[in-house]
């Protein structure tokens, strides 16, 4: 189209109050299903929340679908580069005074990339850096709540914050948690704290749901001393409620708030203020994961890639091959400096696998979507994106171009990966227990099988089998815990069939090379996986040790019935030993 055709400001403005409007409709709906996780909460529908959740991550793709199909049939010249710096222009000066900014912005470049058919690596007409700032923006709702516990009291104080969450359900015993909540906080703090004069209690005026409990986050602030907290609601069989816990610790809160769990649904008009005072609680973890961990991942992937760019800016070391041992559906790569892996699909894969790229990102569309129970990795998905060719290693280069060719592109002195996944680094499990065995100790070699067998265990009570059980498919995070993060051959616990080995007829059918009864796609035959994922004869030992019947086929058959009848098993992110004696609730 001649620019001459274009209707400027007109145009300019109409394409940049079309996408507005868009905007403000996703994040209506999107506040709305999160509001709505209290009254699922308070009714115990715990098949609403996990729909919910579903529901809540395909919003975003359906609203930029939908303005892109509104800007292109309300203005043609849309499709024109030469119309969007005015756009830009006229978009900013909408969103003065808006409540969610940020999120506008992105929500902007989801739609302009699109209407342009442009990679965004490539347009000057984006929003690389947030224009306006989220500082200070007024809302009617309270991002906080202050609480006085030298003028209140401590006990009445307590009772008046989780009075003050407005919950329905009645309480259990309220003076009972009370107490509890006073005996872990004296034995958090010490005995002689000093309080100085602007001692409080900060608290965030909506709850985080997910699953089946409401977390109450908040802030002791004494002095120049900040102290965040978390205290886990949950239901008795009855529907009361009761306080399960006071957690205080970083590390337990980082747990809750790992990104190899389900999003939290929270009630936010100001996702940049809820998002400010957990960076108080968080001041190492980046702000993409903390927006990402609100469920708003839009935002969470475009500040991920902002500060990818920043550090290959900052930094010069070499991409190079990730740790471990290579996969057969993967190119995996890493840059030291930076911790994450990036993982490109092959463009064939390996004998035995028989998958193709179609399955696998399938695969990762159904992990996003499932209940990752702490045990799946999140990932990031990515398309187009331009890396500087002098920072690959020559060794990386050549396997990338050896086995994903159709994925690169080189231009210039770029090179564009067309599709891949971006995660958390870990440590690969076999190479976290071979170190063991080399000198850690024999207590972080029984921890990494231990947390080996939780890890598979949890996924089947989630209704998850991974499929292939190889440690190299597995990873320790920086906390300890173990991971599960190679995709291509999971199904659902439901879906398999699980047996025990048949009995012999005849003696010469035990050393038979092919087996002597029929084996079905789905069969699985949980007594022979030791045998195949235990190369050092000790470690095959200490599992049995630490989980003695997890390769039987009755548990697995046990467990999938559960699972089938729609029984609701519950999963503490939190350690076991912090939950309060009352605590009701059998937990995983």
């Amino acid at each position: 189209m001649a620019p001459s055709s274009i209707r400027a400001p007109d145009d300019a403005h109409g394409v940049a109050r079309t996408i507005l409007e868009g905007f403000d409709k996703h994040y209506r709906l999107f506040r709305t299903v999160s509001a709505q996780a209290k009254q699922r909460f308070e009714r115990g529908d715990w098949t609403a929340v996990q729909h919910a959740s579903v529901e809540r991550i395909a919003m975003y793709d359906r609203r930029v679908e939908e303005g892109v199909r509104q800007v292109k049939e309300r203005f043609p010249a849309a499709v024109n580069d030469a119309l969007w710096p005015a756009v830009k222009l006229a978009y900013i000066t909408q969103l003065v005074n808006h409540q969610q900014p940020e999120l506008a912005q992105t929500y902007f470049n989801s739609v302009a990339t699109r209407v342009l058919d442009r990679a965004y690596y490539k347009s000057q007409n984006m929003f690389w850096r947030s224009v306006i700032s989220t500082e200070h923006i007024e809302s009617i709702q309270k991002t906080w709540t202050c609480y006085y516990p030298a003028t209140q009291g401590l006990r009445p104080m307590i009772r008046q914050m989780v009075m003050d969450l407005q919950l329905a359900n009645s309480w259990e015993d309220l003076r009972r948690d009370t107490a509890a909540v006073i005996r872990a906080i004296r034995t958090f703090l010490p005995r002689h704290l000093e309080l100085h004069k602007n001692v409080q209690v900060q608290v965030l005026t909506s709850l985080f749901y997910r699953n089946q409990a409401a977390y109450l986050i908040g802030l002791i602030v004494n002095g120049h001393e900040r102290t965040p907290f978390a205290v886990p609601i949950r239901h008795n069989a009855r529907r009361e409620l009761y306080l399960d816990a006071l957690l205080m610790h970083r590390v337990e809160l980082g747990g809750i708030f790992s990104l190899a769990r389900a999003y939290f649904m929270v009630d936010m008009e100001v996702p940049a203020a809820f998002v400010g005072f957990l960076k108080w609680i968080f001041p190492d973890k980046p702000t993409a994961e903390l927006y990402t961990a609100l469920g708003l991942q839009k935002q969470g992937k475009t500040l991920f890639y902002r500060d990818m760019v920043d550090h290959l800016r900052h930094s010069s070391d070499d991409f190079v091959a990730a740790p471990g041992v290579p996969g057969m559906v993967m190119v995996v790569f890493t840059l030291p400096s930076f911790p994450y892996v990036f993982k490109v699909i092959r463009d064939s894969f390996d004998a035995p696998k028989d998958s193709d790229r179609k399955t696998v990102m399938a695969q990762y569309r159904r992990v996003k979507n499932h209940d990752r129970v702490g045990r799946l990795a999140d990932t990031l998905e990515f398309s187009e994106v331009a890396f500087p060719l002098a920072r690959f290693a020559p060794h990386l280069l050549d396997e990338l171009e050896a086995k994903a060719a159709s994925m690169l592109e080189r231009t210039g002195d770029h090179v564009v990966i067309k599709h891949m996944y971006i995660e958390r680094r870990m440590t690969p499990l076999d190479l976290y227990l071979r170190r063991a065995e080399g000198g850690d100790g024999e207590e972080a070699l029984r921890h990494g099988l231990r947390e080996y067998g939780n890890c598979i265990r949890e996924l089947a009570f989630a209704n998850v089998f991974p499929g292939d059980l190889l440690l190299k498919n597995f990873g320790v995070t920086g906390f300890g815990r173990v991971v599960f993060y190679d995709y291509d051959e999971l199904a659902l616990l439901t879906e398999c069939n699980f047996r025990e080995v048949p009995r012999a007829v005849h003696d010469e059918d035990e050393y038979a090379v092919e087996p002597w009864f029929s084996i079905g796609p789905n069969d699985i035959f949980p007594e022979e996986l030791p045998q195949f994922l235990f190369p050092v004869p000790r470690w095959k030992a200490i599992f049995l040790e630490e989980h003695p019947t997890l390769f039987t086929a009755a548990f697995w058959r046990t467990t999938q019935q559960r699972v089938a009848a729609g029984e609701q098993l519950t999963f503490i992110p939190y350690p076991l030993t912090r939950r309060f004696p009352h605590a009701h609730v059998e937990a995983l």
